[in-house]
């Protein structure tokens, strides 16, 4: 599990290098700061992905959203995450998030199928203590 965590905290520790099309970036919504990153499932280790019921496959991605609170201290905060992928051809897959807690950190994963170089646009809803955000990024995939 700690694993995953690592992963993750490199994976997000990377974004200010960064653009917009490569993921692992945070926005502020309100009383939220929600990071997020959607990359080929590939990235990650047979044995992680086995630990978290996740498949590794060459055309398939992990969206991964975490929701701190906007605060100095910025502890990890419980919601409810829906949301949907929707491909340049009007392809639309809705994402089933499962929720990962470790320690203090929570992440929202959920995974989606795509074909060499598609750009999905995802539309996130953020459900917190009957505060509602949309997140919404785009990301290009490319296939293993």
């Amino acid at each position: 599990m700690k694993k995953l965590l690592l992963l993750l905290c490199l994976l997000f520790s990377t974004s200010g290098l960064t653009s917009e099309t490569q993921g692992g970036q945070f926005k502020d919504l309100g009383p939220w700061e929600v990071h997020y990153i959607a990359f080929p499932s590939t990235f990650i280790q047979p044995t992680i992905a086995k630990a978290y019921g996740l498949t590794r496959s060459g055309s398939k991605a992990i969206v991964n959203i975490s929701v701190l609170a906007d605060t100095p201290a910025k502890p990890a905060l419980k919601a409810q995450v829906t949301g949907t992928a929707r491909n340049l051809l009007g392809k639309t897959v809705e994402l089933e998030f499962k929720e990962v807690v470790e320690g203090d950190a929570v992440y929202y994963l959920a995974q989606l199928d795509f074909d060499n170089e598609d750009i999905f646009r995802f539309e996130i809803d953020i459900t917190e203590k009957q505060q509602t955000r949309k997140l919404v990024f785009q990301q290009k995939f490319y296939e293993d």
